[in-house]
């Protein structure tokens, strides 16, 4: 397994392992809204506000995560969100996303990204270093319709003091149906 940091020749590969995934899971109408974030996020997100993470296996995209920059209004850190992440259907339960994880991760670390947050199963991010917060310690763009899913780490040797202030995510995750 390889791993890329770069969508660069990779983008519709991406754009159908969201959306198989997602509907292999969720089903159709959640693959579709799944596909179509990550179409948006790869198109309409400044540079620097995305990271776009891939395993690859014999060339082929098998896993991906993509993270977004998260603005807090009156905390200078920078802090990015992960959302989505995708393991193809086949190759789930093998480390696949566990590994993309830590490689991004590290990765961010390299780029001075210094807070890390995502919404999702807390189980599952708790293997790579992600706690469960309050929506006092980190205050979400949009409701939450599963707050036991907001979880954070810090990527900076300080542990993660409270975010201040609103968050704005970018503008292809400023939708209510996916939070």
């Amino acid at each position: 397994m390889e791993f890329h940091d770069k969508s660069d020749g990779l983008v519709e590969e991406i754009i159908d392992l969201f959306a198989s995934t997602f509907t292999a899971s969720e089903g159709a109408d959640e693959g579709a809204v799944i596909g179509t974030l990550v179409s948006n996020l790869l198109g309409s997100t400044a540079e620097k506000d995305i990271f776009v993470f891939t395993a690859l296996e014999n060339g082929r995209v098998i896993g991906g995560a993509i993270f977004s920059r998260l603005t807090f209004a009156d905390d200078p850190r920078s802090v990015f969100i992960l959302s989505p992440m995708a393991v193809m259907t086949k190759m789930q339960g093998k480390g696949v996303g566990q590994a993309l994880l830590t490689n991004a991760l590290s990765a961010l670390r390299d780029n001075a990204v210094e807070v890390a947050l995502t919404y999702g199963a807390p189980r599952f991010y708790a293997k790579v270093g992600f706690r469960p917060l309050d929506e006092a310690a980190a205050a979400p763009p949009l409701p939450l319709s599963f707050p036991e899913g907001w979880v954070g780490q810090s990527l900076t040797d300080e542990p993660l003091h409270p975010l201040q202030g609103n968050s704005t995510c970018v503008t292809a995750l400023n939708d209510p149906a996916i939070w």
